[in-house]
This record gives C-alpha cells, structure tokens and sequence, in this order.
C-alpha cells in the first residue's frame, strides 16, 4: 500500500479498492482515485440517485440503456443524474444485456467528468461487494490498532515529567498540525510544530502564526462556557484551518485553551486523537489548578509550621487532621497506617518485573501514581530504598499479593493516629532491615518487639553461624551438649550451681565444659557484650531439646556425654587459659 493511503484511516478509497480487483478495465478516469468511497451499490433503475448515498459505487449490468434508455440525450441526463448525486464511479457490467459498454455511456462519462469501469462478465457483483466490505473491515482494524497505539503514547506523555509538553509531542506527532498551549492568563505553556523534532517551550509562532494574531480566537475561548470550538483562518502556511478547544474546570472554568492550525481537513481518526489529547490536557491543568487541595495545604502547614503536631491549638491539629483525612480518603477519626516498600528483585540483580513500576531511566511520575492507586492514597513518597505510603487500608493478602508479584516486598505499620506518624514511620524503619534480609513482607502486628524480633531470623541465623561456627563444626552430640551448656549458664545469668542443677552436672564439669567453649569461640565470656552477643545467636540454633534446656527444663539424656570426663574434654580444658574461664559464683 502507498504511504499516502497508509496515513488515510478509517475508509477505503477508489484507487484502493480499484487495485484490489486487476480484473476491472478504467475506460475514464476522472481523477477521482483519492476520493473515499461509501460503498458498493448494485441498481438496474433509470434513476437510483434518490437511494445513494454521497461517495458510492454504482453497479449496473446496462439495463437502463436498453431501448429508448440507450439514446445519447437519456444516457448523457442519467450520468448527469449521478454526478449531482456525487456518485464515486460507475461500473459498467458486461453481459447478460451487453457485450461491450455503449459508446455512448462513455461518451458522457468523458463529459461530465465521471469514472468509468467496465466489469467483465465473470465477476458477479457480489464478489465487488464482498471485497469492498473486505477491505474496510481491514482498514478500519488498522484504525483501531493505530488509534490504541496512538492513546497509549498519549497516556505516556501524560506520565512523563514535563506532561503537557510532551503531550503536545506526541499530538502533531501524530496529526498532521501545530498547537499552542495557553494558560488562562493567556500566555503560551507550551508549542508544537507537525514534523518537528519536539517542542521549543516558550519559543516564538507555530508555522508563522504569532500570539497576537491568535488573541482574537484565543478571547473567544477564555470568555465563552460550555464545550465549543472556535474557527479562525490565517494566510500562514499550515494555517488555512484553525481551531481553538476551551479546557474547563469541572465547574466550566476556563483555565486555558488549546489552539491548533493546518491546511486540510482532519480525519474522523485525527478528529478522535485531537478529542483524546483535549481531554487529556483538560485534566492536567484540572489536576494543576483546582484538583484535590487538601496535599499541598497539608504540606504547607507542615512545612510553616512543624511545631504544631506536637503544641499546636486544638483548633490548629484538628484542621491538619481534616486535611490527611481527604488526602488518605478516610476520616478524621480513621487509623493511618505506614507502608515502606522495597524491590528486592532490584536488590538482588537489578533486574525489574516486565509489568512492575519502573525508577531507574524513566519517570517517577508513572510510579508515584502506580501506587497511589494501589493504596488509595495522594501521601506517597518516592525514597532511596523504594517508596513510602501513609493509608487508610489494612493492606489486606489480595493487596499484598499484587505488590509482590510486582516484585515488591512492604513494611506493613500498625495502626496510629495523626500524632503518632512519625513513630509509626520509625517503627516501620526498624522493620526494614527484615525485609531486605528475609526477602518477605512484615508486619508490624506479627513482629515481636525485642532484639531478636527485630533482628529477623535471616539475620540472626547468620549471626549465629558467624560467631558459634567453631562449635557449629563439632560432631553432633558433642555440639548439641556444648550449646545446651552454654544455653543454660548465660539463661542463669552465669550461676554454676543454677546451672548444674538444670543440666544436672556436677558444677566443676559445667566450668570445664565452659571453658572448652571459651577456647573454641575465642570468647572472654566474663564479658557482658560477648554473653549478649552468644545469648542472642543462641535463640536462632538448636531444636525442642535445647530450647528446654534454655528454660531450665531437666533434660538428662541431652547432658549425658558431657557429664563424662572424655580425653577430648580433658585437653580442651587443658589449652584453656585462665582468662577465658568464667568466674564462679
């Protein structure tokens, strides 16, 4: 297909569908190649005009040229009929009434300047028909296609960081006009040009067209109401047609408009994408202007007067605590609750989820907006380590589980109120660690506040094998016997004689057995920060024996080789210096 049939959207036209069908014979061609054809049309009567349609293709197998019909002055009245009736050409059908087409008919088709095709008699009308329909079932699937593609970088140039300018981009991008964005003060926001390499904000006329000589349109939008379009016509080249959209404030505010200019009329298709972008741009400058107000009054207040939180009037707090209510959505009564995302598949390779929000080389803005809408929320922050939220939701497991698929993993905070936010993000901090190690979400509700809750058994675990791996790489009854001794004395605060009670050995051989530790670890276990340090990584090893020999449970068959003075023992205890070996008490 041409390049210039290929930029003609949504009708087929007469070259087009003359090219599909070889088999036809053009006996005048008036020109007309261009033009878009309605349909197809079959009529054997003298005068079908009053049945067509503007644009058609009129079929006729020659039976109003039969007899009198057939004289010079009917054939030359009957096409005059049709070019009146703007039919788009004539086929001429050869049999069963005729074997060639009349000199006459083509006579006057010369005359009046209407195309003529002559149809051999092996192709039924039908099968014209049926590949016109063809052919525009498939032009108008182009169109769809092309209108999508079209929509979709519409909507990207509306997620990008210099929105409107890029919207106007994209438009004469694909429309073949230039458009000036004005404010509703008047002054232009932004410019494009049809087949420029992009936008020159602020830069001087569109395709010879300047402000001023725009004003009088531009004073018709700003002072009128209610969807309209403004025409004007300028002698500029790309200017012929010009028409200006009012882009109006839900209560029909004018907050600016846009104008645009070409030399031709515009496609149904064009007309849509211009609908699109109109539309579009009506909601950024909504969204700019007179969108939700509660954020950035909220900011503001929080950025004049930050001591108000905590010694603010009551009048005062209540008022910010209205403003979070209607940028959460929520009450002033509702629980808020802090969410901390982290991508730990970017954490892990850099690799990003085809359909997850994407930071690095692309827009915030399409992220930002990703998650207000997942957590119904404008209080959305854009961190270092991902994002932070404040919400009314519970982030309940169908949430959560979109997040994660998107590769994400979130810091889940308790409920709290306006006061207690900033505790709540601390807390949620806290917790952060824990995800990254873990590679899961956390809940602040399932989290146990002490140091090995925070710590997060990751994290432990790995500390437990660091610091106990001397005693980690002992057979395993000597190890078990070794940290279920060493689990009891630090649970009784270092008491030999607690400690020989709940493992029931005799205390010498629970100081001998400590000091053999003390030698393995490299550990001066008189020392407060290395007895924290052991009584931490001891929680993350062992099974229900150790566990109970933590709690003072008696377990005589966990303690039963260590009550034995082996050779092994006796020379651990033998390289053990004094140092090492703890205190008795």
């Amino acid at each position: 297909m041409a390049a210039e049939d290929a930029e003609r959207f949504g009708f087929v036209t007469l070259a087009q569908f003359l090219r599909q069908l070889p088999a036809l014979e053009v006996l005048h061609d008036a020109g007309n190649g261009d033009e878009r054809l309605r349909w197809v049309e079959p009529s054997e009567l003298a005068d079908p005009t009053p049945y067509l349609l503007d644009g058609e293709f009129l079929l006729t197998a020659g039976l109003p040229f039969e007899g009198v019909g057939g004289s010079e002055a009917a054939v030359d009245a009957y096409v005059q009929r049709l070019v009146r009736a703007r039919v788009g050409a004539l086929g001429f059908g050869l049999e069963p009434y005729f074997e060639a087409v009349p000199d006459a008919v083509v006579a006057a088709c010369r005359r009046h300047g209407l195309t003529l095709v002559s149809i051999p008699g092996s192709l039924p009308f039908a099968a014209l028909g049926l590949e016109f329909s063809r052919l525009l079932e498939s032009d108008n699937a182009k169109t769809f296609r092309q209108l999508a593609d079209t929509n979709r970088q519409l909507m990207r140039a509306v997620l990008s960081a210099r929105p409107e300018h890029e919207l106007l981009a994209a438009l004469v991008q694909r429309v073949p006009v230039w458009a000036v964005l004005f404010g509703a003060d008047g002054r232009v926001r932004a410019r494009g040009a049809a087949g420029s390499a992009g936008l020159q904000a602020g830069a001087g006329a569109a395709a010879g067209v300047d402000s001023a000589a725009l004003q009088p349109l531009l004073t018709r939008l700003l002072a009128g109401s209610g969807p309209r379009v403004e025409m004007d016509s300028f002698d500029a080249a790309g200017s012929s047609l010009v028409f200006g959209y009012p882009l109006r404030s839900t209560r029909d505010a004018n907050l600016g408009a846009l104008v645009l200019g070409t030399d031709a009329p515009l496609t149904p298709a064009q007309n849509s994408v211009v609908s699109t972008a109109v539309g579009l741009l009506e909601l950024l400058v909504r969204q700019r202007t007179s969108g939700s107000l509660a954020p950035s009054q909220l900011a503001t207040a929080l950025l004049l007067h930050p001591e108000t939180v905590a010694s603010g009037t009551a009048r005062h707090v209540t008022g910010l605590k209205d403003l979070l209510a209607q940028s959460i959505s929520s009450t002033r009564s509702g629980q808020l609750r802090v969410v901390q995302g982290v991508r730990v598949g970017a954490a892990a390779g850099g690799a990003r989820p085809a359909d997850g929000p994407r930071r690095t080389g692309e827009a915030p803005v399409r992220e930002l907006l990703e998650w207000r809408r997942l957590f119904d929320t404008k209080l959305v922050e854009l961190t270092d380590y991902g994002f932070a939220a404040i919400t009314r939701l519970r982030v309940d497991d169908a949430l959560l589980a979109e997040v994660e698929r998107l590769g994400w993993r979130l810091v889940i905070g308790g409920g709290t109120d306006f006061e207690g936010l900033a505790g709540a993000h601390q807390r949620a901090t806290s917790l952060r660690n824990q995800v990254l190690t873990g590679r899961r979400s956390v809940r602040e509700d399932d989290v146990t506040w002490s140091v090995t809750g925070l710590l997060g058994p990751e994290a432990g675990t790995l500390l437990a094998g660091r610091l106990l791996a001397p005693v980690l790489a002992l057979e395993p009854e000597r190890r078990d016997s070794l940290l279920g001794i060493l689990r009891a004395w630090i649970g009784e605060n270092g008491s030999w004689d607690a400690t020989a009670k709940a493992t029931g050995l005799h205390r010498n051989s629970v100081r001998r057995h400590l000091g053999v530790i003390a030698d393995l670890l490299g550990l001066d276990l008189n020392q407060a920060q290395a007895r924290a340090e052991l009584w931490v990584a001891l929680q993350y090893l062992g099974g229900p024996e150790l566990a109970d020999a933590g709690a003072g449970a008696t377990v005589p068959a966990v303690f039963a080789a260590a009550a034995t003075d082996s050779p092994a023992a006796s020379t651990f205890a033998g390289r053990t210096s004094a140092a090492q070996i703890p205190q008795a008490r």
